[in-house]
C-alpha cells in the first residue's frame, strides 16, 4: 500500500481500471470486506455505530501515540458494506488525522461508485465517511 492519500487513491484507481465489468468491480470490494479484521464484541454498541447506513456499521478509531496515525477499525453484518468499509481502510487507515480532513475520496467517484451503487447504499457509504472524517477531526491537531 502507498503511503499518502493521494497514492492510495491512484493506486485503487489503477486497480478498478484492471476490471472491465461493474460486477468484477463488485466482485473485489466483497473481497476488501473478507480481508477485515474481526471487530471486537465490546464496541458493537450504539456509541460506535455509523448511522446512516442501512445496514449495521460500527467504527472506532485511536491515534497511535508514537506516530501520530489513526488507526481505524470498522464491520459490518452485510457483505457489500464490509468491502466498502474494507476501500475506505485502504483510503484511510494508517494515515495521521490531518491528512485524512484534507483529503476528500475523490476516487469513489472516478472508479464509478456512485454511479453503481442504490441510493441507500450511497448513502451509507457517504455516512461512513462522513463518520471517518468526523473521528479524524476529534484528533487533528
Amino acid at each position: 500500500m502507498a503511503g499518502t492519500i493521494a497514492e492510495r487513491q491512484q493506486e485503487l484507481e489503477e486497480e478498478f481500471a484492471l476490471f472491465d465489468e461493474w460486477r468484477d468491480k463488485i466482485d473485489y470490494i466483497m473481497d476488501l470486506g473478507r480481508t477485515l479484521p474481526p471487530y471486537p464484541d465490546d464496541v458493537r454498541d450504539d456509541a460506535h455505530r455509523v448511522h446512516g447506513c442501512q445496514s449495521q456499521v460500527w467504527m472506532d478509531a485511536a491515534v497511535e501515540p508514537e506516530s501520530g496515525r489513526l488507526r481505524l477499525r470498522a464491520d459490518s453484518d452485510a457483505i457489500i458494506v464490509k468491502g466498502l468499509i474494507g476501500l475506505l481502510l485502504r483510503l484511510y487507515d494508517d494515515a495521521t488525522p490531518v491528512e485524512i480532513v484534507q483529503n476528500p475520496p475523490e476516487v469513489l467517484e472516478r472508479i464509478g461508485l456512485k454511479r453503481h451503487l442504490t441510493p441507500t447504499r450511497a448513502n451509507g457509504l457517504y455516512s461512513m465517511i462522513g463518520r471517518i472524517r468526523e473521528l479524524a477531526a476529534q484528533h487533528a491537531v
